[in-house]
């Protein structure tokens, strides 16, 4: 009936308005994806780490641009120069950083030690850095860190995993240990908690949950750093 041709118009038009602001960007939350480790956001600030207590100030401090982690830059006082790294290439990748998820440790003038975990994926990374020109890198992404709740690691430790141990290593000594896992395991280490869920590393002990090929299990066992 003629009559009641305006209110089908009114329905018609709240359900067009209705799916577009469903279907528009950002009119919906759940595409906003997956959860992350930790807040994405921008990075703009430069990072600074500095050991206060030595004379010679060693310091280590990472710059941004385009909100992602640019460049590392490292000395100390009377070193007459700033060395300086690309960061993405140091670590080979572009991992997305946040300040309350990287530890740096500057013990002395000969090595500082950087920890942190990509906020995109959880994955962790460690960095040993040389302030001698004739030091060599080491570095790796498969680092477990504290930084992750579900990994507990005494400070001043750090501990990675080729796949089939666990490797603890003391950062002022570099005394290290290792616990086998028993088998060669196949990790995604951008979502590391599928195969490893927690460990609890101390300087003589370490104890992990570990996903086997019989499922997961909890390994532990009794170390000394040597």
């Amino acid at each position: 009936m003629p009559e009641h041709k305006p209110i089908t118009m009114r329905i018609l038009l709240i359900l067009v308005i209705t799916v577009y602001i469903a279907f528009a960007p950002g009119g919906c939350k759940s595409s906003s994806g997956p959860a992350t480790f930790c807040d994405t956001s921008c990075l703009t600030d430069t990072l600074h780490f500095i050991n206060d207590k030595h004379p010679l100030r060693p310091y280590v401090y990472i710059s941004a641009r385009n909100c992602i982690a640019d460049t590392l830059i490292w000395s100390f006082r009377g070193m007459g120069v700033n060395r300086k790294m690309d960061f993405p290439d140091l670590v080979g990748a572009v991992p997305k950083l946040n300040k309350h998820y990287i530890r740096c440790y500057i013990p002395d003038t000969s090595y500082a030690w950087l920890l942190f975990n990509d906020c995109g994926t959880g994955r962790g990374y460690y960095v040993k850095i040389p302030f001698s020109k004739s030091g060599s890198f080491l570095r790796s992404g498969r680092a477990i860190n504290n930084l992750d709740p579900k990994f507990s690691v005494t400070e001043g430790l750090v501990a990675y995993t080729d796949q089939g141990n666990i490797f603890v290593e003391e950062m002022a000594s570099g005394k290290k240990a290792i616990m086998t896992l028993g088998e060669q395991l196949d990790f995604d280490f951008d979502a590391i908690h599928k195969t490893l869920d927690s460990v609890n590393i101390s300087p003589s002990r370490v104890w992990a949950k570990v996903k086997l090929k019989d499922g997961w299990k909890e390994l532990e066992k009794s170390i000394t750093l040597k």
